[in-house]
């Protein structure tokens, strides 16, 4: 394909998974409520009720502004359209990388767009367990004998930021794999840099969590690095199959491939006997010609 057609392609796999994503938009629209009920329901509120259960450590949800509710109803309706439609979009991924693929690549492409899904639906699942205790923790530093006046915005904010940052955090194992699968870095190699991967998932994870407190931050880092560890391990069984398949796997595209030099003895000639040549001035027939030909 021609490099606008390409571009042409790519346009119409992006146009589907924005309208996938529109769709699921409106519809989450239509049903904010139960979604933002969801969501707020893991969230401490002070009341009468529950003035002694959290110990101090409740915010008081309060609207401000007129068009507050609005931004955040828009925010939580993207956010649950993204999450909504994580097959349909990693599908159009897929299917616009498959036709530079051969047979047996599409195969493992197919087993990443399946795996995919579930581990960005994992992610989610992990940043909604642990945002009763962000939150928590983060209302924990209110001055005694204040409560906190928490707009539904704020928390809005914090909680798509956590679903969609932890969503995409455990696709990264899953990358490693593809890397590898490809022939781009080895399994071998991904184990050495086991000391830089670990500090570095570490340093994300205390960026990406909105808190400051460890626990959030190893409720994303562990799973990582436990995906990361099954990624390598993922990768190291590949390489032994490639190897086991093809024994110039593992060489460098520059680098002579070993050739078989050894000399072997060679079966005894036949002997063939020269037929006597014509006279000069005898015809030659047709056939003898044609043989002659041959020979020549």
């Amino acid at each position: 394909m021609a490099l606008a057609d390409h571009l042409r392609e790519l346009r119409n796999r992006v146009v589907k998974s924005v309208l996938a994503i529109v769709v699921i938009t409106i519809i989450a629209a239509i049903y904010h409520k139960k979604i933002e009920h969801f969501l707020l329901e893991p969230l401490p509120q002070c009341t009468p009720e529950t003035s002694g259960q959290y110990h101090g450590r409740c915010a008081q949800v309060s609207n401000i502004g007129l068009t507050a509710g609005f931004t955040w109803m828009l925010k939580v309706s993207l956010t649950a359209g993204v999450v909504g439609t994580v097959p349909i979009w990693l599908y159009q991924v897929w299917a616009f990388v498959a036709p530079g693929l051969h047979k047996h690549e599409k195969k493992y492409a197919v087993v990443f767009m399946l795996c995919g899904a579930p581990l960005f639906l994992a992610g989610v699942a992990v940043a909604i367990l642990t945002l009763p205790t962000t939150v928590e923790v983060l209302i924990s530093f209110t001055p005694n004998g204040t409560t906190p006046i928490l707009p539904p915005e704020d928390y809005f904010d914090i909680a798509t930021r956590m679903v969609l940052v932890f969503g995409l955090a455990f696709e990264f194992p899953l990358l490693l794999v593809m890397l590898n699968q490809v022939g781009i870095v080895t399994g071998r190699r991904l184990l050495g840099w086991w000391r830089g991967m670990v500090m570095g998932i570490t340093v994300f994870a205390a960026f990406a969590t909105p808190s400051a407190d460890p626990l959030s931050m190893l409720a994303l880092a562990a799973p990582i690095w436990a995906l990361y560890f099954i990624a390598v391990g993922i990768a190291i069984l590949n390489d032994r199959r490639k190897r086991r398949n093809n024994p110039d796997a593992d060489l460098d595209d520059e680098e002579a491939s070993h050739l078989d030099l050894s000399v072997q003895p060679v079966a005894g000639a036949e002997t063939v006997q020269a037929s006597a040549a014509p006279a000069a001035s005898a015809p030659v027939p047709a056939s003898r010609r044609e043989q002659m030909d041959d020979i020549t």
